[in-house]
């Protein structure tokens, strides 16, 4: 076989002998060109021999096969990172999504109102609608200021328990106890909206949390279960998604 590919090599290479020696004939042999790259490919021709020789073609096989699988393997954990963390900006549109929408809706507040609730959560009995008052609490949680949108969303629970507007003030009373890392309140919170408002569009996201909040806390089998009612009876939500991320996550963690 090596015999067979040099002569294929010096025929290849014939014509390019035969035209480089007129115009080398005054170069010493082991500097010409044409010399150079007959050695050069002799050499490269032999070390093909030796790796044919000793198999290694075959052990570069099997090394770059199992490459190939590790760069697979990267590549589904790479994507699954990108879904999740595209999920979870995905689910924090959502939490905020139907509130802003009614924020477009609000009655205009005065001056003064907005001032204050920039600075501060409103005292209950003062002159506003329910409108108003959950407008207040939930821009103090959009700024920041969850301590304060803990106190008003509680305040607004206080002072219009049966307004339209009381289940979703309850959730957002739980992110706020949530964002907070007071997963034991939060809890509590999430709770009220699953069995005070049954049919709250709510519903799916409070037993998202419900879930997420056990699972902060290590409580794994009331976290699975709050989870698999969200995959089981709101398949088609936003939250159902995330709650079977969140199931998968538990899986692999052995919980």
């Amino acid at each position: 076989m090596s015999s067979l590919k040099r002569i294929a090599l010096f025929g290849a290479t014939g014509v390019v002998l035969v035209l480089g020696v007129a115009g080398c004939a005054s170069t010493p042999p082991e500097q010409d060109p044409v010399f150079l790259r007959l050695n050069d490919m002799d050499a490269r021709l032999a070390k093909v021999e030796r790796i044919l020789g000793n198999q290694s073609l075959v052990e570069l096989a099997q090394q770059l096969e199992s490459l190939q699988s590790d760069v697979r393997s990267l590549r589904g954990d790479l994507e699954q990172l990108q879904h999740s963390s595209e999920g979870g900006r995905s689910q924090q549109r959502d939490l905020y999504a139907d509130l802003d929408k009614r924020l477009q809706t609000l009655e205009g507040a005065t001056p003064a109102a907005a001032s204050a609730g920039a600075a501060a959560a409103p005292a209950v009995g003062a002159a506003g609608t329910d409108k108003h008052y959950y407008d207040t609490a939930f821009n103090l949680l959009k700024s920041g200021q969850y301590d304060k949108a803990i106190t008003a969303f509680q305040q607004f629970l206080t002072a219009f328990p049966d307004s339209a507007l009381a289940d979703n003030a309850q959730y957002w009373l739980g992110e706020a106890h949530y964002v907070n890392k007071d997963f034991e309140s939060g809890l509590k919170a999430f709770r009220a909206v699953v069995e005070h408002w049954p049919d709250s569009r709510k519903r799916p996201d409070a037993l998202l949390k419900i879930g997420y909040c056990n699972y902060e806390l290590k409580h794994w089998a009331p976290a699975r279960e709050a989870l698999q009612q969200v995959t089981r009876n709101h398949a088609d939500s936003p939250s159902a998604k995330l709650a079977a991320e969140r199931l998968e996550r538990m899986d692999k963690e052995g919980h």
